[in-house]
């Protein structure tokens, strides 16, 4: 049986967090060959592993000593932990910070049948070797240590994910407007398109009539009045359709300007991140995160 204090409980939650942020880190650093701080937070520190171990103890408990069920409990409990923070966090920030979409046998991106058979296997290395050497270590830890450690890294953790959710959620809303404004882009350099083409035939159609008109008073003047007021017309339209497509543009710059040096680091901590609704705007970001990596 577990029977930890409340703060006992809060430092593993906090060591888990670190050491799946050192998992996930080494592997995708190496897959990446350079260095991945990975993770929602900036501080080493990854909530999804310390959740997922706090779920495996506790699901472990009623089937100690078994362990098929210790794995088949551990895999489901994980996953769903792993399901639910993907969907919730898509949603609340418009993109998927993991995609296993290329994966075979996963459910909608969140969770795969090859990382819920790893949870389960992690359940079984967590309950019956990781856990008892770090048991026997915070078991030892005077209380009041235990409990000033767990304040200070408390509030570093709280402060960072504040500022991380805030990050995140300007990073959606930034991907939104500049999927939106692409949208209203390519409908102005169509209404463009389509006025040169319709403004031409109209032309055409003008200078025909005028012609055979124009033949049988010998005026040729009919001609050239008639083609400039239609080239005048459409000038004005096009001279306004023009001056909406800078603005656009100049407004789509300005929101990748916004991409400041903590979005960009979300961006670069989540090198596998996808959105279904924003993919194009999150792929022209991410190359922009990368062409100004400094600044």
């Amino acid at each position: 049986m577990y029977l930890y204090t409340w703060y006992q409980w809060l430092l593993f939650f906090f060591i888990y967090c670190f050491i799946g942020w050192i998992i996930e880190s080494t592997y995708v650093s190496v897959r990446s060959f350079h260095f991945v701080n990975r993770g929602f937070l900036r501080l080493p520190l990854l909530p999804l592993y310390g959740s997922g171990a706090i779920i495996m103890l506790w699901l472990s408990l009623p089937v100690q000593g078994n362990i098929f069920l210790v794995f088949l409990f551990g895999m489901v409990g994980a996953s769903a932990l792993e399901y639910a923070t993907g969907y919730f966090m898509e949603r609340l920030f418009k993109m998927k910070y993991w995609d296993y979409s290329n994966n075979p046998f996963n459910l909608n991106g969140y969770v795969c049948l090859g990382t819920s058979i790893a949870w389960g296997f992690l359940t079984l290395l967590l309950t019956e070797i990781i856990h008892r050497p770090l048991e026997w270590l915070v078991l030892r830890l005077d209380g009041t240590v235990c409990i000033v450690l767990v304040i200070i890294i408390g509030i570093l953790f709280t402060a960072d994910a504040v500022h991380s959710v805030k990050e995140a959620l300007d990073l959606g809303r930034i991907l939104e407007s500049m999927t939106k404004l692409k949208s209203e882009l390519e409908e102005v350099q169509v209404q463009i398109a389509l006025l040169k083409a319709e403004t031409a035939q109209k032309v055409s159609d003008l200078t025909t009539e005028t012609i055979q008109k124009a033949a049988s008073l010998k005026d040729e003047t009919m001609v050239k009045i008639s083609s400039l007021k239609a080239e005048t017309a459409t000038a004005l339209k096009e001279s306004a359709l023009a001056e909406r497509l800078q603005s656009l543009t100049e407004n789509r710059e300005k929101l990748t300007g916004r991409l400041t040096f903590y979005r960009k680091g979300i961006l670069r901590r989540n090198p596998t991140a996808s959105s279904r609704l924003f993919g194009e705007a999150l792929r022209e970001l991410k190359e922009y995160s990368k062409k100004y990596k400094k600044s």
